[in-house]
């Protein structure tokens, strides 16, 4: 049985707002999610931490599990 019962899932990031006016740190969260461009989207493996992350910058994304 898995650790962790989201081993394997990914999740679709896009980012659908610009981090432009927002603070530094949410805007380097963005990049640090691989997103450098308005509707790129990146796929990551769902950790705790990507979805610390995600949660960060909830109203700059579109997510899809």
């Amino acid at each position: 049985m898995p650790k962790n019962e989201n081993a394997g899932k990914t999740i679709r990031v896009t980012l659908v707002r610009s981090p432009i006016g927002y603070t530094k740190d949410q805007k380097q969260t963005v990049l640090a999610l691989g997103l450098h461009r308005m509707h790129q989207t990146i796929e990551h493996k769902d950790t705790p931490a990507l979805r610390g992350m995600l949660n960060k910058v909830i109203h700059l994304l579109k997510i899809e599990e």
